[in-house]
């Protein structure tokens, strides 16, 4: 329960303005008590905008029946960058004072920086280690710092397979998501004696703007698709076995479970949502 209260929980999910964070935004939004969205992109008003609205319609279209608004949560957009300690502090300090202590963080923020190890702009180097993983630990630096001290709290940090496995062309992607997920896993044994759970969730090739950004920008087409199935053996890169590209609320389903009681026995995992594409290692 939620600081005394019976409706759910008060969760934050970074990176919440579009794709896999505003989905993970979305999913738990049907049951818990408040849920904070972050990012610095402004459109996460809207996307919080959006989500009350269609929690109202499907409210109203079951006025009759059990699905009471009580069981809506309240939901916000609040324009935060994760890069500045200060700003995540401030935000953290917001929400306490407003509703309570974190219960659920579900970090989603990251960029994909695109350039070959031979190649990679230092400053495309340093945009991407700081924002996926310098944000991540401030993030959840204080998100589990919160909630230890409460005794009990659960915190989803969304890597990527990159982290894992090499990728000609996604060097620095890779090594800052290689650095998140060691970051990630070494505050979840930290903070386990504490009552506080800390999982990963990593996906692969996600139908998502970041990935369409690779193609063109574009919905991806036959050939993008394809492509992606099939991988590529000119650059190492094996496709994807169950031959789709996922979906935003895969990710987001997952990340649900992992922050659920369903999952109160799992610490330090790191669930791999690519449709075994690096073989689940």
């Amino acid at each position: 329960m939620s600081n005394g209260d019976s409706r759910g929980r008060i969760v934050v999910v970074t990176g919440a303005a579009r794709g896999i964070g505003a989905a993970i935004a979305a999913h738990f939004a049907a049951g818990e008590r408040v849920v904070s969205l972050w990012d610095l992109d402004p459109t996460v008003h809207d996307t919080a905008a959006a989500i009350n609205s269609a929690a109202t319609d499907l409210h109203d279209e079951n006025a009759g029946a059990a699905a009471a608004s009580d069981t809506r949560a309240a939901v916000h957009g609040v324009t935060v960058d994760i890069t500045d300690a200060d700003a995540v502090h401030a935000a953290f300090d917001r929400l306490s004072a407003e509703h309570g202590t974190v219960e659920v963080l579900a970090h989603a923020a990251g960029v994909m920086v695109g350039g070959t190890a031979l190649h990679l702009d230092p400053a495309d180097w340093t945009r991407c280690l700081t924002v996926n993983a310098t944000g991540t630990m401030l993030v959840t630096q204080r998100a589990a710092t919160d909630m230890a001290a409460a005794g009990h709290g659960s915190i989803v940090v969304v890597s990527s397979n990159a982290a894992a496995a090499p990728r000609v062309g996604m060097a620095a992607y890779g090594a800052a998501k290689a650095a998140a997920t060691a970051f990630t896993r070494s505050l979840a044994l930290q903070v386990a004696p504490l009552g506080v759970r800390v999982n990963l969730v990593s996906p692969g090739s996600t139908d998502t703007a970041m990935l369409r950004d690779m193609f063109g920008g574009a919905p991806l087409d036959e050939t993008a698709e394809t492509a992606l199935l099939d991988g590529d053996p000119t650059v190492y890169r094996l496709g994807i076995p169950l031959r789709r590209i996922a979906a935003p609320t895969d990710v987001a389903s997952a990340v649900h479970f992992l922050a659920s009681d369903g999952a109160r026995h799992i610490t330090m995992h790191d669930l791999r949502v690519d449709g075994g594409a690096t073989l689940d290692m």
